[in-house]
């Protein structure tokens, strides 16, 4: 579907439970919701939230065509119709800013997205900046040290091993080979120890390697183990 920057002409969708027709949208507007709940953009310049929002987009640019056509079909139907007012309802709630209205604030935002699909910059892409960015740029391995490092590890687990195991024994081969790739690209991007630390924080890795190994060392043996498990 082709970017614009005015929205379709109206048409009835059938209904869907709230949280669906606006998935997208919610996901921004989560951005903004870790940085303060505000909308800072204007028309020149994108704020934090929305930086950090675009910074992913060379990546996942599906993300951004989807959340444009989100953003044409709520500003259509109109934030305040009854049509849509369950998924309204459970929305964050962003406040405006520059006596702007919330539908302003994301014409703002949807023409700033526009832009970086248009002309993306896919060279020397940035390291994330903050755990949101970390976690959609990452999001198996956001995933996997997430919801198997957690901080009840120990009451579930015996070992980083058993947990690992865990991990393959209830996820599909191809969502172990995504995760087996963005460990490697991820050890590859990140040199520095401290970094590695901090970036594996903000993905949700909350215990300490095995004993008598690294951060790193760990890593790439979990990495070498998903990738024997992929072996026929």
């Amino acid at each position: 579907m082709p970017l614009t920057t005015e929205p379709p002409e109206h048409t009835v969708k059938n209904p869907s439970p709230p949280g669906y027709r606006f998935s997208r949208i919610y996901e921004l507007l989560d951005v903004y919701a870790a940085e303060g709940f505000v909308f800072t953009d204007t028309p020149e310049q994108p704020g934090p939230a929305l930086e950090s929002y675009l910074r992913i987009l060379p990546s996942t640019p599906e993300r951004g065509v989807e959340v444009v056509d989100q953003i044409n079909d709520l500003i259509n139907v109109g934030l305040f119709s009854s049509e849509i007012a369950d998924d309204v309802d459970i929305m964050p709630q962003i406040r405006p800013t520059g006596g702007r209205s919330v539908e302003d604030c994301l014409r703002i935002a949807r023409d700033h997205i526009i832009e970086c699909l248009t002309n993306p910059n896919t060279a020397n892409l940035p390291l994330p900046q903050n755990d949101w960015e970390w976690r959609k740029r990452f999001p198996g391995l956001a995933h996997l040290l997430g919801s198997y490092f957690h901080q009840d590890f120990s009451e579930e687990y015996g070992s980083h091993e058993e947990a690992v195991a865990d991990y393959l024994e209830g996820t599909p081969a191809e969502a172990v080979r995504q995760t087996a790739r963005e460990l490697g690209h991820f050890l590859t991007v990140l040199e520095s120890d401290v970094q590695l630390d901090s970036a594996t924080s903000g993905l949700g890795l909350s215990v300490y390697p095995p004993k008598g190994k690294n951060l790193r060392q760990w890593l790439a043996e979990v990495r070498e183990t998903l990738n024997r498990d992929l072996q026929p």
